[in-house]
This record gives structure tokens, C-alpha cells and sequence, in this order.
């Protein structure tokens, strides 16, 4: 029996890195940011809440906040507009 071959289709129109926001985020952030990415997460915004930097992803209709420490958070109270 032969497994037929798919290709890798990436669905993000350029890389993290080049994103203006990833160049926001603190080496912790970026860590935990391409952790969650090799799950489907993407980048979408970086805020600052209570005088700390939050970055907030999002997978599917899943959203997830990384802490400027690097914490990750899957289950954020947040509402996306």
C-alpha cells in the first residue's frame, strides 16, 4: 500500500518574523509565539493592558494571549472585534 504525498500548504502571507507586530514582542513572547505557531497560531495584534505588553494570536476561531514573560494564556478573557 502506497500513501499518496500532500503537500505542506502554509496559509500565512509572509513570516513571523516580518510581521510588524513580531518586532514588538519581548524574547519571551517570540519563544512562546513560535511554540503556539507550529500549532496553526498566528500573530495578530500586541496591546498594552495595566501597563503590560499582551500578544494575542489566533487558530481557527481559538484565540490565545502570551504575557511579556512568555506565559501562555489559551483561554484569555478577551473579545476580538
Amino acid at each position: 500500500m502506497q500513501l499518496e504525498k500532500h503537500p505542506i500548504i502554509d496559509r500565512r502571507h509572509e513570516s513571523p518574523e516580518q510581521s510588524v507586530w513580531w518586532h514588538k514582542l519581548t524574547l519571551a513572547q517570540k519563544f512562546s509565539a513560535s511554540s503556539l505557531g507550529k500549532f496553526g497560531y498566528e500573530l495578530s495584534f500586541v496591546r498594552n493592558v495595566q501597563g503590560s505588553q499582551i500578544a494575542i494570536l489566533q487558530c481557527n476561531g481559538g484565540v490565545a494571549a502570551i504575557s511579556e514573560d512568555g506565559e501562555i494564556n489559551t483561554s484569555p478573557d478577551i473579545k476580538i472585534r
